[in-house]
């Protein structure tokens, strides 16, 4: 007679989360304003912004955007705010900095939206080994909102997790 294997995990009560299921789909793009600067390095504030006035932004519509300026420009911080706000109103998520930047951004406006009370008293796995770049500080934003529901909290997978929170009972 042979002995059935048994799959100890699914028959665990273990609650797993895995950020890379909320992982972004729309477009991820870079803003670089040193295209609205003259010779790329000097801000002249009139033609500046006559530049953004005649700039069709409804390219950005819907994606997900990082303003930067690649070259060694010096800028006030208003040039930044003032290209923002002829972003916001086509893009998901506006941002100053990188893609990196941006995806951190992602994740603490997804992070603060949603309902771990679904966790309430679980042992949670925070699943690690994801396929796609998940930032590591979307890891430290979901432990500090899960230990608020979470029994315990594990990282990693069912069959090597790292013990990270316990209740104290």
């Amino acid at each position: 007679m042979e002995d059935e294997i048994v799959n100890k995990v699914v028959q665990s009560s273990l609650v797993i989360f895995d950020l890379e299921d909320y992982y972004p789909t729309q477009e991820r793009v870079v803003l670089d304003i040193s295209q609205w600067l003259f010779q790329g390095f000097i801000l002249k504030e009139k033609e500046f912004r006559d530049a953004l006035k005649n700039f069709d932004f409804t390219v950005y519509q819907d994606k997900l955007v990082a303003i930067t300026c690649t070259t060694d420009a010096i800028l006030p911080s208003w040039a930044f705010m003032l290209v923002s706000s002829y972003v916001q109103p086509f893009a998901k998520i506006v941002v100053q900095g990188s893609i990196d930047q941006l995806i951190i951004t992602y994740y603490q406006q997804l992070i603060d939206k949603l309902d771990f009370s679904v966790y309430d008293n679980q042992p949670v796995i925070i699943k690690g080994c994801s396929k796609k770049p998940i930032p590591e500080e979307g890891y430290v934003m979901a432990t500090q909102k899960m230990m608020n529901h979470a029994r315990s909290i594990m990282f990693g997978e069912a069959c090597s997790a790292v013990p990270i929170f316990k209740r104290k009972k």
